[in-house]
């Protein structure tokens, strides 16, 4: 098919009545010489408030195809469909293991099933069910469970998030990742709107899904199953040990550990498995109004338009003192969620529906920290200073995992918030006011504070001095990176570290894909287990 771009329509016009009429004029051609269409591509135009455009690409069949493309050299076909590679010639003595079930070790479980591997499912945490219901338990009456939370358990952090699909690197893979999950029940408006997302309510059923067809290609799943200790002889992998007691033989080990696993940071590191410093960024989640959003974004004419629904953001600044500022996992109409896996410590991260309906819309607002800011050369001390800061986080919400919050307006002034404005929490099981700036490192709120007046002359009221912050956020990427060779191996072979928590990736899409390139370097070089 020929992949045709900027094709324009107004808020006031059906896709489905003018679309077609609209590629033909584009193309010169009459409507009935177009065989097929599909949507490649939706965005929204909003440069121009009072004439928001949806903006198109589509992948055309015509009877004209030849011409077409020796007419307008920017034509082009459109990239053929994924493919896995060849299998190899050789044969595991033992099915590969993948350890975690996030986006990644799903996706990585996913191909190796469907090239007949038997993949070996390793989670900590527990089903996606009953993950529900133990994170319930903690927004609703702070009952923690260190096993089963918003970092752990069946379908990873992202389950639980705002299930955004964007990503910033282009590889043939990403459609792989999006097809796959509509063939598991997330809506098809993801395989192509520009900033596509699926929501934790869909998320859940999903992940689901692709659990239930690795099963049925003969791949199993082990909830509650933690990866302890690694056997390992002269240099290369014999066996995982799970939960302290049961050895399990296997030469492959994908590592989808996520970058909440410290334990298991710990013990790769104790195993002499090469770890390296990395830099990530650690802040606050802030809550506006979506309705200001909304208004600023589109418009007060098109602010509330159903074509559009939650207006959404991505801000960054540099600030006077080298630092820069970003927000980070925006979430319209969303929730802030207690995302802890440890006890005795307070994250925070963000949540929405697929309606996105909420009253609220949050982004976390982060800022750079490296190794120059860390205390030491250890491997893990960015591990170590993300801990010094939930805690006094945990502190200062004054137990059961409440979370302390703070009004801009009064963290512009340094001092305690005593009261809410229009911007109420959303944050469970609770917060407590708080000056969350005089408990942070003085880089990150000075940066903060700039950054923020900043945004405001962006964004009409995001310096409001309303809107709230909740703390602290100090997830948004693993503080270590596992260095791999050109097989994906790490300084052990047959251990293969993957996604976010070896640092190779930054979201689901992106996991995934990890996952996929992984899955392949095994099934390039096996044809099956003995």
């Amino acid at each position: 098919m020929i992949r045709v771009q900027d094709i324009k329509l107004s808020l006031e016009e059906e896709k489905e009545e003018v679309l077609l009429g609209k590629i033909a004029k584009k193309l010169k051609i009459k409507p009935s010489d177009i065989i097929k269409y599909t949507i490649f591509k939706e965005a929204i135009d909003a440069r121009k408030k009072d004439e928001i455009k949806l903006v198109y690409t589509v992948d055309v069949e015509t009877r004209k195809d030849d011409m077409l493309l020796e007419k307008y050299p920017n034509l082009k076909r459109t990239d053929p469909a994924y493919v896995c590679p060849p299998k190899g010639e050789k044969l595991m003595d033992h099915p590969p293991v993948v350890v975690g079930s996030g986006p990644c070790g799903l996706f990585a479980a996913l191909i190796l099933a469907q090239q007949g591997f038997k993949p070996i499912v390793v989670e900590r945490g527990r089903c996606v069910e009953e993950r529900v219901k133990d994170i319930e338990r903690l927004t609703k009456e702070g009952i923690f469970d260190p096993k089963s939370n918003i970092q752990f358990g069946e379908g990873g952090a992202g389950t639980f998030s705002d299930g955004k699909l964007t990503t910033q690197i282009k590889n043939k893979r990403c459609h792989k990742v999006l097809e796959e999950m509509v063939l598991a029940g997330a809506p098809e408006e993801i395989l192509y709107k520009n900033k596509p997302h699926v929501g934790t309510d869909i998320l859940r059923d999903v992940v689901r899904n692709i659990r239930q067809q690795i099963i049925a290609l003969g791949g199993t799943f082990r909830f509650e199953t933690q990866l302890t200790d690694l056997e390992i002889e002269d240099g290369a992998l014999k066996a995982v040990i799970l939960n302290d007691t049961e050895r399990l033989e296997t030469e492959h080990c994908i590592l989808a550990i996520g970058h909440s696993a410290r334990d298991t940071f710990e013990m790769l590191h104790k195993r002499q498995v090469h770890m390296e410093q990395k830099p990530f960024s650690m802040g606050m989640r802030v809550e506006h109004l979506q309705s200001w959003i909304n208004e600023a974004q589109f418009g007060e004419k098109y602010a509330h338009h159903p074509k559009l629904g939650a207006a959404e953001y991505k801000l960054v600044h540099h600030c006077e003192n080298g630092r820069t500022v970003y927000s980070f996992c925006m979430c319209p109409g969303g929730y802030v969620m207690a995302s802890a896996s440890e006890e005795g410590r307070v994250v925070t991260n963000g949540m929405s529906e697929h309606a996105r309906d909420g009253v609220n819309a949050n982004s976390a607002i982060l800022v750079n920290v490296g190794p120059e800011d860390f205390e030491g050369d250890h491997p893990l001390a960015g591990m170590y200073m993300q801990r010094q800061l939930e805690e006094v986080a945990f502190k200062l919400g004054g137990g059961q995992y409440k979370a302390p919050a703070q009004k801009l307006g009064d963290f512009f002034e340094n001092q305690v918030s005593t009261s809410f404005g229009v911007v109420k929490p959303t944050y469970e099981p609770g917060i407590t006011l708080s000056n969350m700036k005089a408990s942070m490192p003085k880089y990150m709120g000075e940066a903060i504070d700039e950054a923020m007046h900043a945004f405001g002359k962006k964004i009409k009221n995001f310096d409001h001095p309303d809107a709230l912050f909740t703390g602290f956020e100090t997830r948004s990427s693993s503080p270590v990176r596992l260095p791999r060779n050109e097989a994906y191996e790490s300084s052990v072979k047959g251990l293969y570290p993957a996604g976010e928590g070896a640092g190779y990736a930054g979201g689901i899409s992106s996991a995934a894909v990890d996952g996929i390139q992984i899955a392949e370097s095994l099934v390039k070089e096996f044809r099956g287990i003995k």
